[in-house]
């Protein structure tokens, strides 16, 4: 969240941003967020009113083809997406043996502990590759 929006939404930090302005300006801030606030309403409600009339007509449609003896299943479509393909994973790029175990890492992501202290304690990452 930016700090203007942090200002904004804490009540102590916004009346200590606001302390210097004068009532006329007060009244003039106020009277600049009423508006907002008027216009986002009235922007809901205009959403509210498409979906209702949306859902209307899904409703008219799905009446009519209960009346022909029509189903979803009869137009061939499926509502359901297909599944994302799921890339390979990626190979090691690093191993380490601590204590007999074999430690990989591919690099990304947040180093592993063994890798860390490993590096901290002089040793340089191409030591590790595989």
């Amino acid at each position: 969240m930016s700090e203007f929006l942090e200002i904004l939404t804490h009540g102590r930090r916004l009346k200590a941003a606001v302390k210097d302005l004068s009532l006329d300006e007060l009244r003039d801030l106020g009277a600049k967020l009423e508006k907002i606030i008027v216009e986002r309403e009235a922007e809901a409600e205009e959403e509210l009113k498409a979906n209702a009339e949306r859902i209307a007509k899904i409703e008219e449609i799905r009446k009519q083809m209960a009346e022909i003896g029509l189903s979803v299943e009869d137009l061939g479509v499926t509502a359901a997406k297909p599944a994302a393909k799921k890339r390979a994973p990626r190979p090691p790029k690093y191993k380490i043996v601590v204590d007999g175990e074999e430690i990989t890492w591919t690099g990304q992501g947040r180093m592993p502990t063994v890798f860390k202290n490993a590096v901290e304690g002089g040793a340089s990452m191409d030591d590790f590759l595989i």
